[in-house]
């Protein structure tokens, strides 16, 4: 006789973990449709670092050429040049424009008062709401021989000129500030949050052992974000060949090439310069996503050892 009864449901399946939880998974397919359509399906595109692309032939008919392009890439004469401004602007980004954010969420923290504390907080964050357009519209006003900053430099016996036409490594400081200018604020944000989160019972035994505020910061504060400190960095190293490079192509200029060209901006020219190259302009593009791996995977390996704290 054939029972009629349904078979039962494991509570630690999958199947009995969507039912229970189905609204979850609902609003977990937006981000996913997002990154599936756009991030993952995209890069078939990987396939032009290997072939001689044509608009007319298409992805799947274009000549097949190998490594020719990235052999092309790595012997061009504009190459190591814009690998050399690559890494130069990279570190500065990675030790200030990284230790900005952190110093200054920390400063703020040990503001006393709650207004002072909260103005300061919401004027370091507002450049972030600043296009990166605007932002170095701002500089170049800024910057220009007639320019506020200009003329302020002036004032030290520096020489009266367009900053941004000077073709020297002081394109990387620029570049580095204008990153700090406009990201510190908002990445200081979860540094004051992790703060916020140690326990006061931490400091008021401190303080009635005597230690002063700076001994409280050094020996608590600092020590309590420190796994955040490290997440972070760890995240920044993955992002390093490509964050803040968008500000690089609005403001430089053919005459600075030579302190200013990164490449990013480089792969940009390939693709839509004069001389169009789709094939070496990806091929420049997957060389810098798989550094940007390597960089991760070694900058978690290293936290992990240093810090006992990793990401993955």
């Amino acid at each position: 006789m054939k029972s009629n009864s349904k078979p039962m449901i494991k509570k630690d399946s999958w199947k009995h973990d969507l039912k229970k939880n189905w609204a979850l998974y609902l609003i977990f397919l937006i981000p996913a449709s997002y990154f599936i359509i756009f991030k993952y399906i995209p890069m078939i595109g990987i396939m032009m670092a290997f072939e001689d692309y044509k608009v007319s032939k298409g992805l799947f008919h274009s000549k097949w050429v190998g490594m020719r392009n990235f052999i092309e890439l790595f012997t061009g004469d504009q190459f190591p040049t814009a690998l050399r401004n690559t890494c130069a602007m990279a570190l500065m980004n990675l030790t200030f424009g990284f230790m900005a954010p952190v110093l200054l969420g920390l400063v703020i923290a040990q503001v006393r008062s709650k207004r002072v504390s909260r103005v300061v907080q919401t004027v370091t964050y507002m450049p972030y709401f600043v296009s990166a357009v605007v932002c170095c519209s701002l500089a170049t006003e800024l910057l220009k021989e007639t320019g506020a900053i200009s003329q302020f430099l002036s004032l030290f016996g520096l020489k009266e000129q367009n900053w941004l036409a000077v073709n020297s490594p002081v394109f990387w400081i620029i570049n580095c500030c204008l990153g700090i200018w406009q990201g510190a604020g908002y990445s200081a944000i979860i540094y004051i949050a992790a703060i916020n989160n140690i326990s006061y019972d931490q400091y008021e035994a401190a303080a009635v052992d005597g230690a002063n505020r700076f001994r409280r910061l050094i020996h608590i504060t600092i020590p309590g974000v420190l796994p955040i400190i490290v997440m972070m960095f760890t995240m920044q190293i993955g992002l390093v060949f490509v964050t803040g490079f968008d500000k690089v192509l609005l403001i430089y200029m053919p005459s600075t090439y030579t302190f200013s060209d990164c490449l990013t901006t480089y792969t940009y020219r390939m693709a839509f310069g004069s001389s169009i190259n789709f094939g070496l302009s990806t091929a420049s593009g997957l060389f810098q996503s798989v550094v940007a791996t390597i960089l991760l995977i070694a900058g978690n390996k290293l936290s992990e050892k240093a810090a006992k704290v990793s990401m993955f």
